[in-house]
């Protein structure tokens, strides 16, 4: 019983791990062209960020759901 449990905590760790890297590496550096205010342009970088936020939460959902619904059901 305590592998599926484990193996959603070490999902969970990787996904954030690779979120993280993933917005450090691709959105910290993005700059949108041409003359738009800085605020706008953090501002699109924040929604980009909350997209793959919620993303990731979506994804973490299906899989706890996933590795429970094994342990419910063997």
């Amino acid at each position: 019983m305590s592998l599926p449990l484990f193996s959603f905590i070490f999902a969970m760790w990787v996904l954030i791990i690779i979120g993280g890297g993933l917005m450090v590496v691709f959105i910290g550096p993005l700059s949108f062209s041409g003359d738009l205010d800085p605020l706008i342009n953090s501002g699109a970088k924040v929604l980009i960020a909350m997209i793959l936020i919620f993303i990731w939460v979506l994804a973490l959902l299906k899989i706890k759901n996933w590795i429970f619904r094994k342990i419910v059901n063997p």
